[in-house]
């Protein structure tokens, strides 16, 4: 029997990338890897459009709750990735030894516009965190 590899995903809010990038890792290795996601200051719900990009990929993330990081610090991780620079600059020490890597996205809830312009900046926040941190992934 495989065990996964146990994988934190880190961003400030928890609330688009993150949420995002474990619903993928979750979704497409969920054999290899079990993915959870956490915020170094929580926003109070998963963004909707965050929700909504997901969903159009058939990967569903409705049930998330962005959660603080310090609720995950006393567990035992393979590894952490941080996917935006806030996260990277305050990201709090771990007790255990782990790696920690760093894949930067672009935060979509900062995108301007009508809700198609957004949502375009979703969904190629969404497309790129499957390019790139799924490959990445893959490898290890």
């Amino acid at each position: 029997m495989t065990v996964s590899k146990r994988l934190l995903i880190l961003c400030t809010g928890n609330s688009c990338r993150s949420q995002m990038a474990a619903g993928w890792v979750n979704g497409l290795l969920g054999g290899r890897w079990e993915a959870h996601s956490a915020g170094t200051r929580p926003a109070d719900r998963v963004h909707p459009l965050a929700v909504r990009a997901m969903a159009e990929v058939g990967v569903d993330i409705s049930g998330g709750v962005p959660t603080r990081v310090e609720r995950y610090l006393d567990e035992a991780w393979d590894l952490v990735v941080t996917v935006c620079d806030s996260a990277k600059e305050t990201c709090p020490l771990f007790p255990r030894p782990v790696e920690q890597i760093h894949i930067s996205f672009p935060d979509p809830a900062e995108a301007a516009g009508n809700d198609e312009e957004r949502m375009a900046v979703f969904r190629a926040v969404r497309d790129d965190i499957r390019t790139r941190l799924i490959a990445e992934l893959e490898r290890r």
